[in-house]
């Protein structure tokens, strides 16, 4: 039995889908109401358990009239959901023109830490393009080639670039991998709404260049998601996200290519991670089919 056939007949299991089944059944034959989706994500929020906190925004990318938010302006740790304003940030230089993508960075025995990536295995003195380490970090989610790029732009400046565009509670606080910074209680913070503002801002190429946001949208696309945002969607629906991972918090933001675009920005603390996974991608369901019609 798959891992959806399990959910379905499991309704006491955290994200069980069940509540909300006959309000995907009818959205599935009617017309475009914001009241559906309202209730749907109500009644499945409603049955999650009281431990589960959820941080939730979804909006049509067609329709601004049709969103909904639970916790959206909860600030949240970020897992390496912070990535997206860093990616951000290195686009508005290369617009500024003192970066370029195909400038070469080499290697430092010093810039390997631990965590998610494949660079911490490279060979020293290996020489990458400030392209390649932007994939790495979004991609491969590569702690290293965060933290080259943290570096390399200023947390300071990336967090005022975040002012700029209006985000006013996400905060870059320490580089990855920093685990004494966590102890010491400074961790980096997001909220799912701001988030989701960031990527919007890059649909509707509102920041950088043109150019610079397909190219941004592109790389997106290949952030595996297969745990998350994805796993019960059809597998060829286009996804432009970013996930983060930590022991305390699982999140995912990203655009989903439906009958209509829309957003969906979704952090959950308070339960294990396969169980923040599930609920993840049950909302993305959800919202999927409401924005399918």
């Amino acid at each position: 039995m798959n891992r959806k056939s399990q959910t379905l007949h499991h309704p006491n299991k955290v994200g069980a889908l069940v509540p909300t089944l006959f309000l995907l059944l009818s959205m599935a034959t009617t017309s475009l109401s914001q009241s559906q989706l309202t209730d749907s994500l109500t009644a499945y929020l409603r049955h999650l358990p009281e431990t589960a906190k959820v941080s939730l925004t979804t909006k049509s990318l067609t329709n601004g009239n049709v969103t909904f938010s639970h916790r959206a302006d909860e600030r949240v740790p970020s897992a390496s959901v912070i990535k997206l304003p860093i990616m951000l940030e290195l686009m508005e230089r290369v617009k500024a023109g003192s970066l370029n993508l195909d400038e070469i960075y080499v290697l430092k025995p010093s810039d390997k830490v631990g965590g998610s990536g494949i660079l911490q295995t490279y060979a020293d003195q290996s020489r990458l393009s400030y392209r390649e380490l932007l994939r790495l970090m979004l991609v491969e989610s590569d702690n290293t080639a965060t933290n080259i790029l943290i570096h390399r732009l200023g947390r300071d400046t990336i967090n005022q670039r975040m002012r700029t565009i209006g985000l006013k509670q996400s905060q870059l606080n320490r580089i990855m991998m920093d685990t004494l910074a966590v102890k010491q209680g400074r961790d980096n913070y997001v909220t799912a709404g701001e988030m989701g503002a960031v990527l919007e801002k890059i649909y509707r190429h509102q920041v950088a260049a043109p150019k610079l946001c397909d190219e941004m949208i592109t790389v997106l696309k290949q952030v595996p998601g297969n745990l998350t945002m994805c796993r019960l969607l059809p597998k060829d629906i286009a996804v432009a996200h970013k996930t983060g991972l930590l022991a305390y918090v699982r999140g995912d933001t990203g655009i989903i290519y439906a009958k209509t675009p829309f957003l969906l920005s979704v952090f959950v603390e308070g339960v294990p991670t396969p169980d923040a996974e599930r609920i993840i991608g049950e909302l993305a369901l959800i919202c999927y089919t409401y924005f399918s019609r």
